[in-house]
């Protein structure tokens, strides 16, 4: 019994500092209350909680809290160990060759995750997580998933962002061995109306996908007839990132040939 309360703490936990992954900077006792379900007794001595650690941190004018100093050190620490403060001139220089919008994202549960790029905005964290089922991103991360691609019922119901989304599991299945057929991911108005984005793995000596990289824009500027070339340049650039992002031991024999302009 003890252990299985000591694993609902736990969720519990991370339940509350899910909270704040959307586009939410700060968020008061009542709404966390409401989010986890749970009663407001409850959600305050969790908050309090994670606040004598420092993961939370509560504002002395309104009592809202925030994610507090030791979240901003472990994520700086893993930002940087993960290598992701080498990346950003390669990230600006394939935006700058193909005037498109470039993305590098890691799945998360149900979501791609962007943690560089231009598609995110750093002030509301708007951007952040973006459904698997309905991005080219998130194809990618699940056509080359390390564990083999499972069930995919586990992604839940698979909502309608457009009438292009697709939204049967059979139907996503068979689109994301198209994607490992193909080498890439293509998102053609699935997650927003008159976007195109094509997307790429970055990928391991096992061939499993560590990262996402996708450059975003429109039918217009990536159309069908130019769609090789911006495939070979998210190729290219994923080619780079494996070396910056990947140790030796970890990285892939054969290299990727330069994108010609």
């Amino acid at each position: 019994m003890a252990a299985q309360d000591g694993v609902k703490s736990v969720r519990r936990v991370i339940a509350i500092l899910d909270c704040f992954g959307g586009g939410d900077a700060t968020l008061s006792l009542s709404e966390l209350s409401r989010r986890l379900e749970l009663p407001t007794s409850t959600a305050h001595r969790l908050a309090r909680t994670l606040s004598g650690a420092g993961f939370l941190e509560q504002e002395a004018a309104t009592g809202r809290y925030r994610l507090g100093p030791s979240i901003t050190e472990l994520g700086q620490l893993s930002f940087h160990r993960r290598g992701l403060h080498r990346i950003a001139p390669e990230l600006a220089e394939l935006a700058r060759v193909t005037s498109a919008t470039v993305d590098l994202a890691v799945r998360n549960g149900r979501h791609a995750v962007i943690l560089s790029g231009g598609s995110l905005n750093p002030d509301s964290g708007a951007g952040l997580r973006r459904p698997l089922h309905s991005t080219a991103l998130g194809k990618v991360l699940l056509a080359w998933d390390p564990e083999g691609r499972a069930d995919l019922s586990a992604l839940g119901p698979l909502r309608a962002m457009t009438g292009r989304t697709i939204v049967d599991h059979g139907e996503l299945r068979a689109e994301l061995d198209r994607v490992r057929e193909a080498g890439y991911a293509l998102n053609d108005g699935e997650s927003g109306d008159g976007i195109r984005t094509v997307a790429v793995p970055v990928l391991d000596r096992l061939d499993h996908v560590r990262y996402a990289l996708a450059v975003r824009s429109t039918p217009l500027v990536i159309s069908d007839a130019r769609i090789g070339w911006f495939i070979a340049h998210a190729r290219a650039c994923a080619g780079a990132l494996e070396v910056l992002l990947l140790p030796p031991t970890e990285r892939r024999a054969e290299r990727r040939p330069r994108a010609q302009d």
